[in-house]
């Protein structure tokens, strides 16, 4: 039996890549690369949009999926807005961290992507840093704002990550913002060049793990694979 994944997406209150034949809508956006990577996995991909408590789908799902998208209100890491934090949404915070603390309960696989291993973050506990760019250290970390860029990251020995992707491995980078703290999470990962948190798990769990790259844009295949099958199982 093939497991239903649940892959969070995010609404678009904008118009800029939101047209629908033609017509140019308000719309629940996600790009459809989750939906082939899961497919291809083997998974069943069901899309969760943010309307309120989104926790009863857990009981029709076998896997959660948090995908990439805006920026994680700072009220939720005790934190103010900074100059770059310019586009958040609380609702859709609430809906996610609802999600993963329901699945965490049930011991549900979770896949945190991008925006999704920061919220993963946060729900342990950790905190973010708001605009790499302005942080010292972090400085060039990597493209955003539309954009993408390559660097290589170090994996720990013994991660379930490293079980999955060996001990390096080249990423893409397309976020401006990164986790400083995981909280109680594990990291599994930085990056090569700046020492950046760029992958956390937990090893209590079947399956819990967040990455700072899009691996469904790239031959990451083995992640998917990975967390489908604990899924199914």
């Amino acid at each position: 039996m093939k497991p239903v994944i649940g892959i969070t997406c995010f609404i678009r209150d904008t118009v800029v890549s939101t047209a629908f034949g033609d017509w140019e809508r308000h719309a629940a956006v996600l790009p459809s690369a989750y939906i082939s990577v899961i497919n291809k996995a083997g998974g069943i991909p069901l899309i969760i949009p943010p309307a309120g408590d989104m926790t009863r789908i857990l009981d029709s799902i076998e896997g959660l999926l948090v995908s990439g998208g805006p920026d994680i209100s700072p009220s939720n890491y005790d934190q103010e807005p900074e100059e770059m934090t310019k586009e958040f949404f609380q609702e859709q915070d609430d809906a996610e961290l609802g999600l993963i603390r329901g699945a965490l309960e049930r011991d549900m696989p979770i896949l945190g992507i991008c925006r999704g291993m920061q919220i993963l973050s946060v729900a342990h506990g950790g905190s973010m840093y708001q605009h790499l760019d302005t942080t010292p250290g972090h400085e060039g970390h990597g493209a955003f704002d539309g954009g993408t860029s390559d660097h290589g990251v170090e994996v720990v020995e013994g991660s379930l990550l490293h079980s999955l992707m060996g001990k390096s491995v080249v990423v893409n980078s397309a976020h401006h913002q990164g986790v400083s703290d995981p909280g109680s999470l594990s990291i599994s990962a930085i990056a090569e060049h700046d020492g950046l948190i760029e992958a956390v798990e937990r090893d209590d769990k079947r399956f819990c793990l967040g990455v700072q790259w899009h691996p469904e844009r790239i031959d990451h295949d083995p992640l998917f694979t990975k967390f489908v099958e604990t899924a199914r199982g």
